[in-house]
């Protein structure tokens, strides 16, 4: 497609690497494209839903994500790729066919009370966003946080999700015992572009009013700039730090762009049709930040690049870091003490 559908990222909706054939449209033969595409929810039972971690490069040893796929279109997204497991297109397929992990909550309940368990903070929205458009309705991220604070387990969530802040009653129970912290996903201050880049993501005030709301609840939250893209979003480097700040950010961190495996091909069509002035010299910058590749998966490198751009870039980022009396160590201190596996129905009492 030359045209992006209204409230969609991706332009078009390539075969994923492990189908057998391909297929193309062709809009002569088979009529106009469609104006929209709407959302498809497809169930999953997941045998479990606490993922691990070993990453050096991530602050968090333990995930959940209570979706696969998300409805904020973000072109630039990581995690489009890991939609081919499905049989499903990383492109519009990916924001358009959400996997909804149903009985998620008690599937939770049921690991957490297993006998080996050890309480480490859980991350939620580490793949894909816990607040995305189907949660206002479908409100699994919201089950998952009722048994985590009836556990008192530690966890932090990073979201570009507005929807948020209907949990705050939950976020300031939790933050009040240091048992809870956010980061909220900052990409532009600009609306125009945020239209394209994130297309059903809150705008970027709504988001900054967000930042305020958990703060002024009690609840610890950072910003973190994810994607910075050269020539397209890291001149506001700076500018979002501030509005972050200034809205009662505490702690800010930032990734660069990274595009694996099918996300090269969407990100440089996004580009050809937005930007195809500059879509050359972005895409050269980007390979010159990932040794002269789109996207290098070594530790280390793969979140902040390499080169004289990237160095750069966290130059900057040092600087207004400091200026705006930021910090920037993501971990926050969380309690793994008052974790407590609250009696069942059923349960055997104590003979002493």
């Amino acid at each position: 497609m030359s045209n992006p559908l209204k409230g969609r990222g991706a332009l078009s909706n390539p075969a994923n690497r492990f189908a057998p054939t391909r297929s193309d449209i062709d809009p002569v033969e088979d009529g106009e494209m469609p104006v929209r595409i709407a959302t498809v929810q497809i169930s999953e039972r997941p045998k479990t839903i606490i993922s691990r971690n070993q990453s050096p490069d991530v602050p968090f040893e333990q995930s959940i994500n209570p979706y696969r796929g998300c409805e904020h279109g973000c072109i630039y997204c990581f995690a489009r790729p890991s939609h081919a497991y499905w049989d499903l297109s990383p492109g519009l397929d990916f924001e358009t066919h959400i996997i909804v992990k149903e009985g998620a909550a008690e599937r939770l309940e049921q690991e957490l009370r297993a006998k080996n368990y050890r309480c480490r903070p859980i991350t939620l929205g580490a793949n894909t966003d816990p607040y995305q458009p189907l949660e206002q309705h479908r409100r699994i991220t919201h089950e998952l946080l009722e048994v985590l604070t009836r556990f008192r387990h530690p966890f932090t969530i990073i979201t570009k999700g507005a929807l948020i802040t209907r949990d705050l009653d939950l976020l300031a129970e939790m933050a009040a015992q240091q048992l809870c912290s956010v980061m909220i996903s900052m990409t532009t201050l600009d609306p125009q572009l945020k239209r394209t880049l994130e297309p059903r993501a809150a705008g970027p005030q709504t988001r900054l009013n967000a930042i305020r709301a958990l703060t002024d609840a009690g609840v610890p939250v950072g910003v973190l700039l994810a994607p910075l893209i050269p020539m397209i979003n890291d001149r506001e480097l700076e500018a979002m730090l501030e509005a972050s700040a200034a809205a009662g950010a505490g702690s800010a961190g930032y990734v660069f762009i990274r595009l694996p495996r099918e996300v090269k091909g969407l990100f440089r069509e996004w580009l050809d049709c937005h930007y195809p002035e500059r879509a050359e010299h972005v895409m050269s910058l980007i390979k010159q930040s990932h040794n002269g590749a789109a996207y290098d998966s070594r530790f280390g490198s793969r979140m902040r690049g390499q080169g004289l751009f990237a160095e750069m870039i966290a130059q900057r980022f040092r600087l207004a870091t400091n200026k705006f009396s930021l910090r920037t160590d993501r971990r926050s201190p969380l309690r793994t003490d008052l974790f407590s596996v609250p009696p069942q129905s059923g349960d055997q009492l104590s003979l002493l």
